[in-house]
């Protein structure tokens, strides 16, 4: 029962398209990941002076506000993951769930 449930549900084209989308979705926002982290670490690898460098005449320098920008930029990402995840995805999953008759 359950191995002719799993057939039905990977043959139902809008499993195939749930698949790609999140699959798509999913690798887009870790190559912009990607390239915003190690262009930081890139940054701190090749060119420590910029971050080194102090904003104004207090004792904090731009690689602070730059490096909690990359954390905040994570959270942001991921959080627009989820609105998508729980909104479009979770919608085409249900609709899959009653194709199957399950």
């Amino acid at each position: 029962m359950q191995e002719n449930l799993a057939a039905k549900i990977a043959a139902n084209p809008k499993y195939q398209q749930l698949v790609g989308t999140r699959s798509r979705y999913g690798w887009t926002l870790t190559a912009i990941m990607m390239v915003v982290y190690y262009g930081y670490i890139a940054i701190i690898a090749f060119d420590k002076e910029l971050f080194a460098e102090r904003l104004g005449a207090g004792v904090m320098t731009y690689g602070i506000p730059v490096g909690l920008g990359v954390i905040l930029f994570t959270v942001i990402i991921t959080g627009l993951y989820v609105r998508r995840a729980n909104s479009e995805f979770d919608s085409l999953t249900q609709e899959i769930v009653k194709e199957s008759g399950k």
